[in-house]
């Protein structure tokens, strides 16, 4: 097998501390490069649709709820502040892929809802983010992707 990067950081480090077991860097650094790079590519393709990440984010969670959201069930969901959620939905509202309207129990309340050319817009970047994400896991047989999935899942029940 061929070394990436994270082999060299540890044969650096097992040179200068021959003391200290890195291999937790092995796990831990290549998760973190993983991210990196699948982020980024992820990041290209929203451009392509004309989404920012948070955008993405925001319209994905309407699609997949089905029916409209209040802003506060937006922002917990996309871990963004009450005020940059504001400003990315007044965003997308200006752009036509959004909708408020007062919610039918309370007139103070709002919902937010996908217009039609919000829903179309984000079942495209939906079909494009899967097919890179596809893509990006392309090196792994099926059953590596279910067994680091189950990893990975294991790994996040634990620590989250």
């Amino acid at each position: 097998m061929d070394s990436d990067h994270v082999d060299l950081l540890l044969a650096q480090w097992a040179r200068q501390r021959p003391d200290l077991d890195c291999s937790p860097m092995g796990v831990l650094g290549r998760v973190a490069r993983m991210a990196a790079i699948a982020g980024r590519e992820v990041s290209e393709e929203l451009k392509e649709c004309g989404l920012l990440g948070s955008d993405f984010d925001i319209l994905a969670t309407l699609r997949r709820a089905g029916e409209p959201l209040t802003p506060t069930v937006l922002y917990q969901s996309a871990m963004l502040s009450s005020g940059a959620m504001t400003a990315r939905l007044d965003k997308l509202a200006e752009r036509g892929l959004i909708e408020r309207q007062a919610a039918p129990s309370d007139r103070r309340s709002l919902l937010v809802c996908l217009t039609e050319a919000g829903r179309v817009l984000i079942d495209r970047a939906v079909e494009l983010h899967v097919a890179n994400e596809r893509r990006l896991l392309a090196p792994l047989t099926e059953a590596e992707q279910v067994q680091l999935a189950a990893l990975l899942k294991r790994w996040l029940l634990e620590n989250e």
